[in-house]
Parts: C-alpha cells; structure tokens; sequence
C-alpha cells in the first residue's frame, strides 16, 4: 500500500475505484487522518515536478539531505492548484507567464529553505500566495497584489497573514512593493471552564484525550505538543520537557498531574514521537469529536474550543492562581512579557461555582491537590483542611 499523501501513515485501506476516460485508478483511505486520494493524486504528481527540480540542483552547491528536505515540501506545495482560475486570471497573462509563477514558487520555497525557516512557516507562506493568485494577483506584478487587496473582502487579520507572505516573497525577489496599511485589532480569546474541558477529554478517543490533557496541564501548542518524544517524559517528578518548541519560543519544564502520566503510558510506544507529528490530522480528528459531543450534551460552547483554546485557558489559570505574570510567561514559553499581558486582562470569574473537600490528615491533602483542589483555610473548629475546586 502507498503512503498517505497528507499525513505520511501506512495504514491504509482501498477505498474502491475511481472511473476515469483513461481507465480505472484505485481510491484509498488513510485510517490516521481520513484523507482520501487514488493512485496518481495531485500531490504524488507534484512530488514528481518537485524531484526533477532538485535534479536540476545537482550542479549547485546543495547536499542530499537539503535536496530531501525539498522533496519533502512537495506534500503541500500544490504546483497544480497554483494556476488561477479562468475567470480571475489577469487580462493578457500567459502561459509562460504562469509557468514562470510556478518556478518562482519552487524556488522560494526552497530559499526559505536555505535559510533556516520552518517548513510549517513555508507550506503557510505557500498557502497564502496560492490564495493571492486565486484571487487575481500576478505574483511578479506588486501593483496587481496590492490590487487584489484592495478589492477583497478579508478580514483584517486574514488580510495581514497574506501581506506578510507576500512580502518575504517581494523581498526574496527584489521587488519594489509597498505594503498596504492594515489595522488589526487583537481580539479577547474565548475561555472555557475546566468542567467544559474535562468533558471534552472524557469524550474523546484514547490518543485524542491524552493529546488535550497534555495541553491543558502544559499550556503547550499544539505543535510542540506533536513533537513531544517519549525521553521528554519524566515519570519520577510528574514533569513534561518541552524542548521542541515552535514560533520562535523559549523550551521549558512543566510539572504534570499523575493522571497525564497514566494516560500517556496507555498509549502505544511505536517509535520515538508520542503522537502524530501531523498537527493539522490532530486537529481534524479533535474537530469531528468535539462536535459529536457538543451535539450530545447540548452545550454549543464546546464548539469554540480549539487545540489552541486550552492554551488561553492554562495562561489565564495559572495567572489567577499565582499573580505571578512571570511565571506564567515561563509556562508559555514567551520570550516577550507583552505577549502574557493578555492574559491578564482575562481573569473575571466571580461568581464561578466551586467543589468543596476536607482533609482529615496530610494523605487526604495531598490526594485532594494532585487531582487540582486549591487550599483555601483551615478550621480549628473542626481540625479539617477546606479546599476547593472550580466546576
């Protein structure tokens, strides 16, 4: 069986055929990732073009593992869909013109590359030229981007990725562009309670649910968490180490509750990633269970939690629980305070509805703090210490 396309599992089923004028092609279904593609996809087809690029690289002064690393951005670099459409291509462009397009795509890709981007960062910055060119822009022509901008309706925020994108690529190019002036305004991030969280990782499936628990006791993206390796694990002192952070983040150590640790061990020890390194497969298989479960128990507030929601609910958590603006930059991994601000603008939850414990003796406290009770007194009275925990 080949490999899927989209997520690179081989667990992969046929899923049928697919009728075409030139004969029957056999359809496939990645189990991992439900992605669906036939024999000769566009994406293997793109491979193909990308490989016979790097060939031409052979008299460069580029290694094996720089040509690989190429090779390896053909997934998404969808030279087929770089064509615009008929109806939004520009007056009197021609096919030179598009083909030219498509090398320079390749070529600032691999640029990029060379200079030590992220391939996340590229396939985005691909993505959202390809977006620009749908939309009518000719890619060698500033004036026409900057028309294309003008006239769409784009969020503000949407409208700035795609600046930002199209300006690494003006300047990789040495072309004259000035960018247009985009205001955003940085929106208040939707915070669920703990309960709507728990409820989420109760209904998830085994992988999905020891996913989110990871991030809602580590305060990690989701693409850190991806890249989470079983040697990061530290069973002894119930800590995580997260020393493959992206954006640009600090690496750190993050104490965990034993109950992440029970669930990780549960999982499969299949090479040396704990999870799918696919970050984008994560989050589409979040999605369909979240929904399901936000249909079952009737609360539409599920559906605004995303894999990066939980992170917004660890920083305002930890914020409301120490003060310490600090410390919550360390669990975050933000080299810049401004970007933990946010957070504490976000912490307003009075008249929130609380659980209630005693503790009798030192063990019945220290059961009560593992699993998230908060100490809040002690009663002489009754020689009991109260704790208490958020609903």
């Amino acid at each position: 069986m080949p490999a899927c396309p989209n997520c690179g599992s081989q667990k992969i089923w046929k899923d049928g055929l697919r009728h075409t004028i030139s004969g029957n092609l056999q359809r496939y279904i990645c189990r991992e990732c439900g992605y669906r593609f036939s024999e000769n996809s566009g994406k293997q087809k793109n491979r193909e073009l990308l490989r016979k690029f790097v060939r031409e690289l052979e008299c460069q002064d580029c290694d094996e593992s720089e040509r690989g690393a190429l090779v390896s951005l053909a997934g998404t670099i969808s030279l087929a869909e770089v064509e615009p459409q008929e109806e939004k291509r520009a007056a009197g462009a021609t096919d030179e013109l598009e083909a030219d397009i498509k090398g320079k795509l390749v070529e600032y890709a691999w640029h990029e590359k060379k200079r030590g981007l992220a391939e996340t960062t590229i396939l985005q910055r691909i993505y959202k030229l390809k977006q620009l060119i749908e939309r009518g822009a000719n890619l060698l022509d500033p004036e026409s981007v900057s028309a294309a901008l003008a006239s769409s309706n784009l969020s503000p925020s949407y409208k700035k990725s795609l600046i930002i994108a199209y300006k690494s690529f003006a300047q990789t190019y040495k072309l004259a562009w000035e960018p247009p002036r985009v205001r955003v305004e940085r929106k208040v991030p939707f915070i669920p309670t703990e309960g709507e969280i728990d409820a989420l990782i109760a209904g998830c499936g085994r992988k999905t649910a020891a996913f989110l628990q990871v991030l809602k006791d580590t305060g990690a993206r989701g693409s850190e968490a991806c890249r989470l390796k079983w040697e990061d694990i530290d069973e002894k002192t119930n800590t995580i180490r997260i020393n493959n952070p992206t954006k640009g983040s600090l690496a750190r150590v993050v104490k965990v509750s034993p109950k992440t640790i029970a669930m990780l061990n549960s999982l499969p020890r299949n090479g040396e990633y704990i999870f799918n390194t696919n970050v984008s497969s994560i989050r589409k298989n979040f999605t369909k269970q979240r929904n399901k479960i936000a249909a079952k128990l009737q609360n539409p507030r599920l559906k605004q939690i995303h894999l990066h929601t939980i992170r917004h609910w660890k920083a305002t958590m930890e914020y409301y629980k120490t003060k310490n603006i600090k410390w919550v930059q360390y669990v975050l991994g933000h080299k810049k305070i401004e970007n933990t601000d946010i957070y504490t603008h976000l912490v307003n939850f009075e008249g929130d509805e609380w659980h209630v414990a005693v503790a009798k003796d030192l063990e019945e406290e220290k059961k009560l703090i593992e699993v998230g009770f908060e100490f809040v007194r002690y009663s002489e009275k009754d020689g009991v210490a109260i704790y208490r925990k958020r609903k």
